[in-house]
């Protein structure tokens, strides 16, 4: 397993807790997604391969808001945060780690999507522009793959969950409410094993997907 991510915190947390859950020992990669150019991506390629010549599953869970606002007054530097985060990133990434995908006898890429993703609302700005870009980027992908390659793609809709980014878009909103987001996790999870193969290039809403596994769990 490798841990990607910006907060070496937080990276150290969730390495802290795989252990303790008996987990095999994890790779921790420090890297900012708003920072991610296309030489850093093929040396976290190079870096992978060199040291396990593989890679089984891809999850492309990070995004950043950018901020609810109208286009008109839509900051620029806010714009161009969460169109790197939420999709350029994950371009030059996928990019960079499908030959290694590809030599896995199951390559796997989960993404994490949102309904403003295909639902048009206002004020949503460039988080939900990301995210339909996502879509439209998976659905292409997937059609790619589907006799070239035997790596797998599945587009996750996790819906209102118990996060800062939704603390963040909806403040009004009462948190325990909501699912956590370790329960949400499992849909992502699923994406990653071999029978998500029959669920090439769809789109799945969580709640649906764990309700067909009999694992969902109310909050």
């Amino acid at each position: 397993m490798i841990l990607l991510g910006r907060n070496e915190d937080e990276l150290d947390g969730a390495y802290d807790e795989i252990l303790s859950f008996g987990g095999a020992t994890p790779a921790i990669i420090n890297c900012d997604l708003a920072n991610l150019s296309l030489d850093s991506a093929d040396e976290i390629a190079e870096h992978i391969r060199e040291n396990f010549g593989r890679l089984d599953g891809l999850g492309h869970i990070a995004g950043v808001l950018g901020g609810r606002e109208p286009i008109q007054s839509h900051r620029p530097k806010q714009w161009d945060l969460a169109l790197q985060v939420n999709l350029t990133a994950v371009f030059r990434l996928t990019q960079a780690l499908l030959p290694l995908l590809n030599a896995s006898e199951a390559g796997r890429i989960v993404f994490a999507t949102s309904s403003v993703g295909q639902r048009v609302e206002a004020y949503w700005g460039a988080y939900a522009v990301s995210k339909a870009g996502l879509e439209m980027f998976v659905g292409m992908l997937s059609q790619e793959l589907e006799n070239t390659s035997d790596t797998r793609v599945l587009i996750v809709n996790p819906g209102a969950t118990r996060t800062k980014m939704r603390a963040e878009a909806m403040p009004g909103e009462n948190p325990e409410t909501l699912p956590s987001s370790d329960i949400v996790a499992e849909a992502f999870l699923y994406g990653l094993t071999k029978d998500a193969e029959a669920s090439h290039g769809q789109r799945v809403n969580a709640r649906d997907l764990m309700d067909a596994l009999g694992t969902w769990q109310t909050p």
